[in-house]
C-alpha cells in the first residue's frame, strides 16, 4: 500500500490552533463590568480649605499651568492632567476636552506653571 502525502498547513492555520481559548465568551468583559461597579463610592464632600484652593486657581488661571484634577465622575474618582480653560459662565472646567462641573471637583493642583 503507497503511503499517503500529507498536506503542509499554513502558517496562519498553525497558528489559530494555538491561540488563547475563550470558552465563556464575554466573560471576562462581564466580570471586569461587575468589578468597576462594586468598587464605585459615595461622592465625599469638600472641605472649606480645599473649596478655597480650588477657586483661587480657577480663578487665576492661565493657559500656560498645567492641572492636576481630582473629580467625581459615576461613582468613581478619576484625575487627568493638562492645559485647562475654566468656563464661569457655565461653571464647567474644559481640561484635555473633558468637561467638568465644578461641583464634581474634589481637588486641584497645579503643576506646571
Amino acid at each position: 500500500m503507497p503511503k499517503q502525502e500529507r498536506t503542509k498547513m499554513s502558517l496562519n492555520d498553525r497558528a489559530k490552533q494555538f491561540a488563547p481559548f475563550d470558552a465563556l465568551k464575554g466573560l471576562r468583559t462581564k466580570l471586569r463590568l461587575v468589578e468597576y461597579e462594586h468598587e464605585r463610592v459615595e461622592k465625599g464632600d469638600v472641605s472649606e480649605e480645599k473649596a478655597k484652593k480650588i477657586s483661587d486657581i480657577l480663578l487665576n488661571l492661565n493657559k500656560k499651568q498645567v492641572l492636576k484634577v481630582t473629580y467625581y465622575y459615576c461613582g468613581h474618582y478619576m484625575e487627568l492632567k493638562g492645559n485647562a480653560k475654566f468656563d464661569i459662565e457655565f461653571n464647567t472646567l474644559d481640561i484635555l476636552g473633558k468637561k467638568i462641573e465644578l461641583s464634581d471637583i474634589y481637588d486641584i493642583d497645579v503643576i506646571e506653571n
